[in-house]
């Protein structure tokens, strides 16, 4: 006879079914920047993107089992295209597909057979300006959840948000941007604990550009990517090889390695005027009364 299983039991063993499935994939991060939105995340491969357009404006990032979040894709996909279709092109919205990504996802966590979906998913949409950006994250069993500024999701996402959190700042340029996701998914391990494993090979990069007028999605790879890269790498080396100035050390006038007599006094010291006395040492006349 079948053994009793509660259904707290069960939804707990689902969740950490689909748990452990997603973190055994490589973090991704996605990122606000003064030009629009950044996605940076691991892949080697060139053909089986784990970043996508779905819309206008509206970009989508997934970690987990490739076939499942790629259906998922093509899935919101139909989705935007329908309701572009059927009202108007505005009312596609990247809150909009969210939450139908998550009521899908919901749907599938709690059905009684089969398991959920090993997935984990960020739909993004860029604003006309950054006060009206979008990111959205939404786990397997359907739960959403709005990032402002930055989100990490996948593998160990927890030590990519702690080294996001150190280094992000609003305003911040493409390259800082960048800067920052690379450093994030290398001190995290992604990187076999070193920034300069994550070159362009290893790397899938776009972003949503705010200065497009139509589509916005656009990929960062090649020549420009290699760039980009070079110059985060740049920026973030250039405080930390700059160490702090020597102090200078008082020295005596006339000892090796001195200034001159005529040198300049200190900062913070004020001028004393001309030493008395005369050119070869001698005491000068005395001072008057």
């Amino acid at each position: 006879m079948p053994f009793y299983v509660s259904p707290e039991q069960v939804m707990r063993d689902k969740d950490d079914y689909a748990r452990k499935g997603v973190a055994r994939s490589r973090s991704s991060v996605v990122l606000q920047y003064t030009g629009g939105i950044l996605m940076v995340t691991p892949n080697a491969s060139s053909v089986l993107h784990k970043i996508s357009e779905l819309y206008d404006r509206i970009a989508f990032a997934a970690v987990g089992r490739y076939n499942e979040y790629e259906n998922l894709r093509k899935a919101g996909v139909t989705y935007a295209d329908v309701t572009g279709y059927q009202f108007d092109r505005s009312d596609v919205t990247a809150r909009g597909i969210a939450n139908w990504y998550a009521q899908t996802l919901g749907t599938i966590f709690s059905e009684p057979t089969g398991k959920p979906f090993e997935v984990e998913i960020v739909v993004a949409e860029v604003g006309i300006s950054p006060d009206n950006d979008q990111i959205y994250r939404i786990s397997w069993a359907g739960t959403v959840s709005d990032e402002p500024g930055f989100v990490a999701f996948g593998g160990p996402a927890d030590q990519v948000s702690a080294v996001l959190k150190e280094r992000f700042s609003d305003g911040m340029s493409l390259t800082e941007a960048l800067g920052a996701a690379l450093a994030a998914l290398a001190e995290s391990g992604q990187g076999n604990g070193a920034q300069s494993e994550l070159n362009t090979a290893q790397l899938e990069v776009a972003i949503l550009d705010r200065a497009r007028a139509h589509r916005t999605f656009r990929r960062l790879h090649g020549p420009r990517l290699e760039e980009l890269i070079a110059e985060s790498r740049a920026a973030s080396e250039t405080p930390a090889s700059a160490g702090p100035e020597a102090p200078t050390t008082p020295t005596t006038p006339g000892a090796p390695g001195a200034p001159g007599a005529s040198a300049a006094p200190a900062a913070d010291e004020p001028p004393t005027g001309p030493a008395p006395g005369g050119a070869d040492g001698t005491p000068g006349p005395p001072a008057g009364p």
